[in-house]
């Protein structure tokens, strides 16, 4: 009731004092109104919140980021007022995820749920119901904000040539230069050197189970050398950050039992749990990934160098010998070319490349064939080894995107434009219309936009 009867003060006289909206928080400091947007209000402890967030993720925290902080808090507000105006309703479901997303990641940068707690000065819940709030109000503005950029639509391809002849060169996004490239990849055979990790991780289980201390094992063994500077242990961390194989194993213990061996990607592990809480776990474990032999090699580079001879000698093409002899399905099956996994573009970029494919190509001219090296395929956290040759199909060199070569770039870049456009226009519509006030402690602020103070 006092929130409603100031609002409406305020809006009969524009001039008040928004510290009339004050109240005590986090013991004692002053929380306030700092803004208000219509009809919604941004609180002084909202900011400050947002600022603590970035801060726990390990964001840069400059002297303007409140000011930043701020001005993104009243735009979102326009969006949010206009979304309740056309009955937007927010989707529950992605608002629980993102919920459980922001909260596992901050205790994952903070270690656990009571220095979560303590680091923003109020409990769980209340941080729960706080941040379910705000992500509920950020649900419905990205809605809105969708809908404004549906709107302003998609250009046509005249519209997009017409858009090109008139931008600025200088302005359009450069283009680095891309390889296409193919390859001919084996792997070692994984039984032999999975077989002399499981046994050496028997060895340590036993050995741990017969009165040796975990931690002193994974300290001077573990393969993960960030938690074997910690004794193996991982800290408190949301099981659902783990490898699935990983989390049902750990969560399938006791506090101080050990797993059986564990296989994930990242290679063969055994665990011990030291504490879970819901979906949070603290466990110690042993990393150990495969080594191959020299002889594991020899063997592949061998075959290797056979096909390379063969396909030099046009005995055979590398598109054939690729999806006869390639080890790798995904690359074999287009005949050696490979491809982004997460777009499909068969073109990389220098630091979209494996370090040991790039030290490889960058000698090479099109048309040539390496001969044999050791990599790592896209698998798990480091990759698995395999070795390979690599053809250079083509060079694309680095260039200012134009509409011949890169259609598609120039395309994205001028939608992108007109939705930027829009919302940009919508703002500066809303701002208009909209009663705005801002407490003079942010008064001085260099917003990036004008139009916020009046």
């Amino acid at each position: 009731m006092k929130i409603k009867r100031i609002a409406l003060l305020l809006c009969l006289t524009a001039g008040i004092s928004l510290t009339l909206n004050a109240q005590r928080y986090n013991d004692g400091l002053i929380d306030k109104t700092i803004a208000i947007v219509g009809n919604e209000f941004i609180l002084l402890s909202q900011l400050e919140s947002e600022v603590q967030m970035m801060m726990a993720q390990g964001y840069p925290t400059d002297g303007n980021i409140r000011c930043s902080i701020l001005e993104n808090l009243m735009g979102q507000k326009l969006f949010l007022a206009q979304a309740k105006l056309d009955s937007l309703t927010a989707s529950s479901d992605q608002v629980e995820m993102e919920l459980t997303n922001r909260i596992n990641t901050a205790i994952a940068s903070l270690g656990s749920e009571e220095r979560l707690a303590e680091y923003f000065n109020k409990p769980l819940y209340k941080l729960r119901n706080e941040w379910r709030e705000l992500l509920t109000e950020q649900n419905l503005t990205s809605q809105m904000q969708q809908n404004v950029m549906n709107q302003a639509g998609s250009m046509t391809p005249s519209e997009i040539e017409k858009f090109y002849k008139k931008t600025d060169k200088d302005s359009l996004p450069v283009i680095s230069t891309q390889y296409k490239i193919s390859q001919i990849a084996l792997y070692p055979s994984k039984d032999e050197a999975a077989t002399v990790v499981k046994e050496r991780l028997l060895d340590f289980r036993n050995r741990i189970l017969n009165g040796e201390r975990f931690s002193t094992l994974a300290t001077l063994y573990s393969q993960d050398p960030v938690s074997a500077m910690r004794g193996g242990e991982l800290g408190m961390t949301p099981k659902s950050m783990f490898w699935p194989a990983f989390s049902d194993a750990a969560t399938a213990l006791r506090p101080g039992q050990i797993s059986q061996i564990v296989e994930t990607p990242d290679g063969f592990h055994i665990i011990q749990m030291i504490e879970k809480k819901g979906d949070m776990i603290n466990v110690r474990h042993i990393l150990l990934k495969p080594e191959y032999t020299s002889e594991d090699r020899d063997k592949a580079f061998k075959v290797l160098d056979s096909l390379r001879t063969k396909i030099v000698s046009d005995s055979i093409s590398f598109d054939l010998a690729a999806r006869i002899y390639s080890q790798d399905p995904k690359s074999s099956i287009n005949g050696g070319v490979m491809s982004d996994p997460n777009t499909g573009a068969d073109y990389f970029e220098m630091d979209q490349l494996k370090p040991a494919d790039y030290a490889v190509l960058k000698d090479m001219e099109i048309g040539d064939i390496s001969s044999p090296f050791e990599s790592t395929d896209n698998e798990g956290r480091s990759g698995n080894t395999l070795y390979k040759i690599i053809k250079l199909d083509d060079i694309k060199p680095s260039h200012t995107a134009n509409i011949e070569d890169d259609f598609m770039v120039i395309q994205n870049y001028a939608n992108n434009a007109r939705q930027v456009e829009a919302i940009d226009k919508f703002i500066e519509e809303h701002q208009k219309s909209t009663l705005i006030i801002i407490d003079d402690l942010f008064k001085n602020c260099n917003f990036e936009r004008d139009g916020w103070i009046k």
